[in-house]
């Protein structure tokens, strides 16, 4: 993912019991949520390393509760410009997937008007840049199998299971 103005993305890491994160956000609001060694990783090199950014602290807090069990969805403006119109339409039906609940990448496609457009869908599942916030880890395989997940199949797992959704 390229984002069109890297030195506008402010970014802080924390530690989860997932591995570390890479938070980014703009001023329109969180715009990444990666985790180390994450498959799709943009270039980070000009980005500002901020831990005081108020989306980013806001952040961190809602994703220490979301791990600590005390949330299961998040209240954060969100910034999805960096993708294409079709991503964005895929990011946004992720959003409407509740916690506890999963999906499947042809309901996902159905559900934006595109029920044969499942290898889009899945890519743009894949190259979802605000992972776990926009939870692209509740969709599932046709057969309901755990399939791709950028951050690793274990983690994948890992938050369906504390979601009670496995």
């Amino acid at each position: 993912m390229k984002f069109k103005n890297p030195a506008a993305i402010h970014s802080t890491h924390i530690d989860s019991p997932l591995g570390g994160i890479t938070l980014a956000a703009t001023d329109a609001g969180l715009a990444g949520f990666w985790f180390d060694g994450q498959k799709h990783l943009p270039d980070m090199s000009a980005w500002y390393a901020d831990d005081t950014h108020p989306v980013l602290r806001e952040a961190t807090a809602q994703v220490r509760d979301y791990f600590a069990g005390r949330r299961t969805d998040f209240d954060l403006p969100l910034d999805l410009s960096h993708g294409t119109e079709f991503q964005q339409a895929v990011w946004k039906a992720l959003c409407a997937i509740e916690p506890g609940t999963t999906t499947t990448y042809g309901a996902l496609g159905a559900g934006i008007g595109r029920p044969t457009a499942v290898r889009a869908v899945g890519a743009a599942v894949g190259r979802n840049p605000i992972s776990v916030i926009v939870p692209c880890h509740r969709v599932l395989g046709a057969g309901g199998g755990l399939t791709g997940y950028a951050g690793s199949l274990e983690r994948k797992s890992a938050l369906l299971a504390l979601e009670g959704a496995l």
